[in-house]
């Protein structure tokens, strides 16, 4: 099950925690940093299939790029000084609560 929390901060991937790009940002632009994070993901898989250790390198810091720009890496994106709980089990985290429910809601 993938669910958003209801602050928009984070998306729940099999109990985990994963920081969900700024809703801020316009459209447009979050589709060209989703591009560009696809086409260096995309360059990832070629640089490990050939080897190219370089190539992985240069390929793995593209989508690390446009993974800070998405917001999803980096500074958090939010301004109110909450802490980020960014890979953290959903489970040890102030939305634990939430997340019981949402998981009874689902059975």
């Amino acid at each position: 099950m993938q669910v958003i929390t209801p602050d928009q901060r984070y998306i729940v991937v099999r109990g985990r925690l994963w920081r969900a790009a700024n809703p801020n940002l316009s459209p447009e632009v979050r589709a060209r940093l989703v591009d560009e994070l696809m086409n260096a993901r995309r360059e990832v898989k070629f640089a490990s299939q050939a080897n190219d250790e370089d190539r992985l390198a240069a390929a793995r810091a593209a989508v690390n790029k446009a993974k800070v720009a998405l917001g999803e890496r980096g500074p958090v994106w939010w301004t109110d000084g909450a802490k980020d709980f960014n890979r953290h089990l959903v489970k040890n985290t102030p939305y634990a609560d939430w997340f019981a429910s949402v998981e009874d809601s689902q059975d």
